[in-house]
């Protein structure tokens, strides 16, 4: 399972960002043998966008092939573009190491 976590930073020990349309970064990571092995820290088009922000992002997480999105807060034009592509959103904040954690806990491989 491939995953895209909203991130203030560019490593798995930062914090989950606060808007997933504006987080500076995404880190794409995929689960085997329920564990997380980053594939890309991908940097956020959206970030700088003046509006639109979440839809760029949501259409760059599309492209990222991700099953699955790990943030705080998702708007309503991006959650309908994650819809879409049948990506589920899950909603966490504090670490993204601990948010990975549970998720893993939560949803085995």
């Amino acid at each position: 399972m491939k995953i895209a976590v909203s991130s203030s930073g560019d490593s798995l020990s930062g914090d989950i960002a606060g808007v997933f349309g504006r987080c500076p970064h995404f880190i794409i990571v995929e689960i085997v043998e329920n564990k997380a092995k980053i594939l890309e820290i991908a940097k956020n088009p959206g970030a700088e966008q003046k509006s639109g922000a979440g839809i760029t992002a949501a259409k760059l997480i599309a492209e990222k092939e991700a099953d699955a999105v790990i943030a705080k807060s998702i708007g309503p034009r991006a959650m309908d573009i994650l819809k879409q592509f049948d990506i589920k959103v899950f909603e966490a904040e504090g670490g993204i190491s601990q948010a990975l954690e549970n998720f893993i806990e939560k949803n085995p491989q």
